[in-house]
């Protein structure tokens, strides 16, 4: 075949593709475009899926009559001019290819007003082409009503899901703004049905109840980042946060935005879900949402049509402001049993009570310290005894209290092993004799790999022969413990993780297998110290593994569980 231009409406089609690609990506553009307009009130309906109908009304600055033909044409946009502004775009759009993309694909009637007009302009286009136009009556705003969405283009129309699920992607884009612009009113209608209207007050709050309810709104925490770390500014993260007693199976729930711009970003998750590493248990997410504000030129919002992913200048500043933030809201905010002494006041010894905590950074494969994390107060209480050999009754002055030995000391160990390896003094204990510890083909992969960092440990593995090592010493902790088991584990564990998180897999592990055992019984003067330097950690409420160390029973709940009334 031979090289030749392409028609037009051929082009088009492609283009649109890359605008369009299912109806809540048309409410995604039309909906930035009312908030590019400075709209207060913005009221979205959709039926069929958006296919039949996508109605977006807005109270905007609207477009001059003398403007409306000339914004569909394709690259016409009033938000850039020239080159150098796409280093610095303000607005949500500036592509100009919104209208012209949906026009391609569908039927579609404007109605808009600009300031200082009298009378409204409509236009109504079909193929892309005007079909009619005129004047009509409307107030400041405009009104954009597309029909029949992808209708002319079945290879399109035959991937969309069912009516259901495209609504649901619509009510998404809607609610992801509506949480973005909480100044704003949104109203959505699916199939004639209201599913959201937000108040437009400003307060995020009201708007995370009017998405979420007011059950996860009780669990959440405020993001409060100043913006500055060591006397440099720095990007601003601002937002709100779910407790670990909320979370999800899924992480549908983690919204990103950047100056306001609802995006996709695999690196803000996993800095949030670092940041919540040790608080929530496996294959649970938080909720979060959460802007980060920094000047436009140091984020490219110019790399897909869509403009729902961004570059950032510095990725590795990005990550580490978003962890710290999120992690100082959750030690400092997060609901934990205060407890006090109720014969004597413990005072810790020399030196005094730090945070062991270190944030993980990007390419972080050490628990070097860069900043500290606020220990949470929690104050010991009165050991009455031991349930199941496993957990630690004790009475607070507020309730019962009971701990679960082995998370706690979990949590004890897991952070001696960090402060430890921050001052790189790991207690090592030798054995008597050498031991041979024989590995499969697959851990010594893993043990050739993560050699040196068990070594810093305190495990001193070397060669002894085929798929044989000699181990002369091994961390303190797992004195007289199944160090062997350890070991094993860990190298099942390590094989194809990634290097940044080896540490904390190796410290949980050995925190792990140190710990007492469930099952096993106590001595009041042993329940009295594992509380004791429970109270001395900065995270005491949680074990590594994100589960609960203690549960309260008020005496409120006591009364009323036995009828005694308040």
């Amino acid at each position: 075949m031979p090289i030749r231009v392409l028609d037009p409406k051929v082009v088009s089609r492609i283009a649109a593709g890359e605008v369009v690609e299912r109806p809540a990506s048309v409410v995604k553009e039309l909906v930035e475009n009312s908030l590019d307009a400075s709209s207060s009130q913005i009221s979205i309906e959709a039926r069929g899926g958006g296919v039949g109908l996508i109605r977006v009304t807005d109270n905007g600055i609207g477009i001059p009559s003398t403007e409306v033909e000339l914004a569909f044409d394709r690259y016409a946009t009033s938000k850039i001019g020239s080159l150098d502004d796409l280093e610095s775009i303000p607005s949500l759009g500036f592509r100009g290819e919104a209208l012209p993309s949906i026009a391609a694909v569908a039927e579609v009637d404007i109605v808009t007003c600009a300031v200082d007009e009298s009378v409204g302009t409509y236009i109504s286009l079909k193929d892309g082409v005007i079909a009619d136009r005129g004047s009509q009556g409307r107030s400041q705003g405009t009104t954009i009503t597309v029909r029949n969405l992808l209708r002319k283009v079945p290879a399109r129309l035959k991937f969309l899901k069912s009516t259901a699920t495209e609504n649901g992607h619509i009510a998404n884009v809607v609610t992801q703004y509506a949480l973005a612009f909480p100044e704003v009113k949104f109203t959505l209608l699916i199939d004639g049905r209201e599913t959201l209207r937000t108040s437009g007050n400003g307060q995020l709050v009201d708007s995370v109840i009017e998405v979420y309810g007011i059950d996860v709104v009780k669990n959440m925490l405020e993001i409060k980042d100043k913006g500055w770390e060591s006397g440099v500014v720095s990007p601003q993260v601002t937002g709100v946060i779910s407790s670990p007693a909320v979370s999800r199976s899924g992480r549908d729930y983690l919204s990103f935005f950047v100056n306001r711009r609802w995006i996709n970003s695999r690196l803000l998750a996993w800095a949030v879900e670092e940041a919540y590493r040790g608080l929530l248990m496996s294959g649970r997410h938080p909720i979060a949402i959460i802007n980060i504000s920094l000047p436009a030129k140091e984020v490219d919002i110019n790399i897909h049509p869509t403009k729902t992913e961004v570059k950032f200048g510095n990725e590795r500043t990005i990550f580490s402001t978003v962890q710290k933030a999120v992690r100082r809201a959750l030690i400092e905010l997060m609901p934990v049993p205060k407890i006090e002494e109720v014969a004597t006041t413990y005072v810790p010894p020399s030196p005094p009570r730090q945070s062991l905590w270190t944030s993980t950074e990007v390419s972080a494969a050490s628990p070097a310290v860069s900043s500290e994390t606020p220990a949470v107060a929690l104050l010991i209480l009165r050991v009455m005894g031991q349930l199941s050999n496993s957990y630690i009754i004790a009475e607070g002055p507020d309730g019962l209290y009971l701990i679960d030995q082995h998370a706690a000391h979990e949590r004890i160990l897991f952070e001696k092993i960090r402060y430890q390896s921050s001052q790189h003094q790991i207690e090592v204990q030798g054995l008597l004799e050498p031991a041979t510890f024989e590995v499969n083909p697959k851990e010594e992969e893993a043990l050739k790999l993560h050699y040196e960092d068990l070594a810093e440990f305190g495990f001193s593995i070397e060669p002894f022969g085929d798929r044989t090592y000699l181990v002369r010493a091994v961390p303190a902790l797992l004195q007289n413990k199944d160090w062997a088991g350890t070991v094993r584990e860990l190298l099942a564990s390590l094989l194809g993780r990634d290097k940044s998180d080896w540490w904390e897999t190796i410290a949980i592990s050995i925190a792990c297998h140190s710990a007492v055992r469930a099952g096993q019984a106590l001595t009041d003067d042993e329940m009295r110290e594992l509380i004791r330097q429970l109270e001395q950690t900065s995270i005491p409420n949680t074990c590594p593994h994100g589960r609960p160390t203690i549960i309260h029973i008020s005496t409120g709940q006591l009364r009323k569980e036995f009828g005694r009334g308040f």
